[in-house]
């Protein structure tokens, strides 16, 4: 394939792959496997904004089972040079140099919210979004915790028969909490926090075009201004929302298997 022909970026987040409250976990990998070997043809970058894997740990020698169709489908668009970019989200927030090394992915830490990228000349703003706004103080606690270098080489010690499933248990519970399994909604408290966000950024570089993120499950496209637009990526859990950019124009689109 033709470097001319890759013209395309594409960006997902939130599909949570291996979440223990997904009936058809091998459906669902599957489904994702069928959209990246669709845009395998013309894609250039391909981000992937978080929270992709519902939970990932690398120990320093071995690394969790399974995603095996995932993790081939990203090398064979790596392979083919594809720029693959993984920002780190809350679920997959131990992503260190496996997926790196053996692939050639980029991993993001979004610890500071997100990076700056220009693609084809355009200016964008790409982060998980969990970082925008104001979060409960019980959420950035915790998510310190996950992040601290030490406490991770400390949690690296437990056997992964207690850790895993642990950590799934804590995910399903915490959906179900906060009503994943329904068509989830944003609140106006968070919308707001999140457009307050959006135009700051958009204010600190007056050439930013999109502010991209994933985190709050929803699919979303607005203006900020006259000159920069708002997109939240959605999941891949209620619908299979992407967005790709071509020819200066993004667009928000839905997979279909």
């Amino acid at each position: 394939m033709s470097e001319a022909s890759r013209t395309r970026t594409y960006f997902l987040s939130d599909v949570h792959l291996g979440a223990s409250y997904i009936a058809d976990r091998r459906g669902h990998e599957k489904r994702l496997v069928a959209f990246l070997d669709s845009i395998s043809h013309d894609a250039s970058n391909l981000f992937l904004l978080g929270d992709i894997l519902d939970y990932w740990f690398e120990y320093k020698t071995v690394v969790p089972r399974g995603y095996v169709r995932f993790f081939g489908a990203l090398a064979r668009l790596a392979d083919c040079g594809v720029r693959v970019v993984w920002f780190i989200g809350n679920h997959d927030i131990w992503l260190f140099d496996y997926l790196r090394d053996e692939i050639g992915t980029e991993i993001v830490d979004t610890n500071r919210g997100g990076i700056s990228q220009i693609i084809d000349g355009v200016h964008f703003f790409l982060g998980h979004g969990d970082t925008f706004g104001r979060q409960p103080r019980s959420y950035m606690f915790l998510r310190g915790i996950f992040h601290n270098r030490f406490l991770q080489r400390l949690y690296s010690g437990i056997h992964p028969r207690w850790t895993i499933p642990f950590a799934h248990g804590w995910s399903s519970h915490s959906r179900k909490g906060a009503g994943y399994f329904a068509e989830p909604k944003l609140t106006a408290r968070a919308r707001a926090a999140v457009e307050v966000k959006a135009r700051q950024l958009s204010a600190e570089d007056s050439l930013l075009r999109y502010v991209i993120i994933g985190h709050h499950h929803v699919a979303l496209d607005e203006p900020v201004n006259d000159h920069c637009r708002l997109v939240i990526l959605g999941n891949w859990i209620n619908r299979s929302t992407y967005a790709v950019f071509e020819n200066n124009e993004l667009e928000l689109k839905e997979f279909e298997l």
